[in-house]
């Protein structure tokens, strides 16, 4: 997994992936302490992920490993809103 930032929205008004109501975010990588890096992916967001949440994704194959996603061309997946990142009893973020 990896952490991230929203940085935007991806539209699309055609699509073939079969998931009616998918909404697609641009997230930019980021460190353990939020902050970014330049290298940005497009990830499938079922959470209801606001703008500059810290999130942490899946890539790969194990982003296809939901009812929502299975054999679906998915390649990165949204799977948590970060709140606190602890680091050896230190917070390194907090929303």
């Amino acid at each position: 997994m990896v952490l991230g930032k929203v940085v935007g929205t991806i539209v699309c008004s055609s699509k073939n992936d079969s998931m009616d109501g998918a909404r697609y975010l641009l997230v930019e990588k980021t460190n353990q302490y939020g902050e970014k890096n330049g290298d940005f992916l497009v990830a499938l967001d079922m959470l209801g992920t606001g703008p500059d949440e810290l999130v942490m994704i899946t890539e790969g194959s194990p982003s296809r490993e939901t009812p929502l996603t299975t054999n679906k061309p998915c390649d990165a997946l949204i799977v948590g809103i970060v709140d606190v990142i602890d680091e050896t009893d230190r917070i390194l973020y907090r929303k």
